[in-house]
């Protein structure tokens, strides 16, 4: 079975659903056509040119090069991660933290499954490797984003509570372990609704791809699974060490909580 090509006019007449929701924003006074239109336009120009840059990328095979563009996406990811906090880390903080957990994180799950799954010749294969990475990371980024930002938002609204709690002799591991709690379901949230949603209600992109592709369902689903269990590997791993550290970072050995470690709150405009 050949892969159907797409030309420009069949993307074009897709993109109209995106004007449509422009017009929707424009008629209720939304004010997010803007915003749409702009992300559209970001979306469309970076697919193209990592698109341009897989390509190259899959005629040189190259681990020096297949670990740069892994890098880049990580660095990248590292900033989504800083941009979507309501009260980020202070200083460097802000972007060490979820980037140095992302890579932890992302890379042990995707190296794991290049090592004991997929097997491809070479292991840094980019044609295997990139793709595995860039849905693990996606999905372990918003893991930590939401992990840190409800650990950051529970503890300024739980301050009294967790002083309190600190000034009766309760370690700081015990006063904050309920918002410690709330962060980490919070973060994890999002991959156990995809688990449980996936097959019935959702087919997901890798799964849909390969069967647009020409692959058997069958093939298929079994690389859908295994890229689940490595999402949920990575994105638990990630949110788990980003969330502990950041309530480390907000405390300190003589038990004490330091909310001045935190950054002035963003505007909401």
């Amino acid at each position: 079975m050949s892969t159907i090509q797409l030309d420009a006019w069949d993307l074009a007449i897709a993109g109209l659903l995106v004007l449509i929701n422009g017009a929707l924003s424009l008629a209720l006074q939304l004010g997010v056509a803007r915003q749409l239109l702009i992300a559209t336009a970001r979306m469309i120009v970076q697919l193209f040119l990592i698109g341009l840059v897989l390509t190259t990328l899959f005629q040189l095979v190259s681990p020096l090069w297949t670990g740069l563009a892994a890098l880049v996406m990580v660095l990248f990811a590292g900033r989504e991660v800083m941009a979507r906090q309501e009260r980020p880390l202070a200083g460097f903080w802000a972007y060490g933290l979820g980037t140095a957990c992302m890579l932890m994180a992302a890379g042990l799950a995707t190296g794991f499954g290049l090592a004991a799954s997929v097997s491809p010749e070479p292991w840094y294969h980019p044609r295997y490797a990139l793709p595995l990475l860039g849905m693990v990371l996606g999905n372990t980024m918003t893991g930590i984003s939401l992990g840190l930002h409800a650990l950051t938002t529970g503890l300024v609204r739980e301050r009294s509570a967790v002083e309190a709690q600190l000034a009766l002799g309760e370690t700081r591991r015990i006063a904050m372990l309920p918002v410690v709690r709330t962060a980490l379901k919070n973060a994890l949230m999002p991959i156990i609704n995809a688990m449980a949603a996936t097959g019935l209600v959702a087919l997901p992109g890798m799964m849909t791809g390969q069967i647009l592709a020409g692959a058997e369902p069958g093939e298929a689903v079994k690389y859908q699974i295994l890229i689940m269990f490595l999402i949920a590997g990575g994105t638990g791993l990630g949110a788990c060490t980003a969330v502990l550290a950041g309530a480390a970072r907000l405390s300190d050995a003589r038990h004490r909580l330091r909310l001045d470690r935190l950054a002035p709150a963003r505007s909401s405009n």
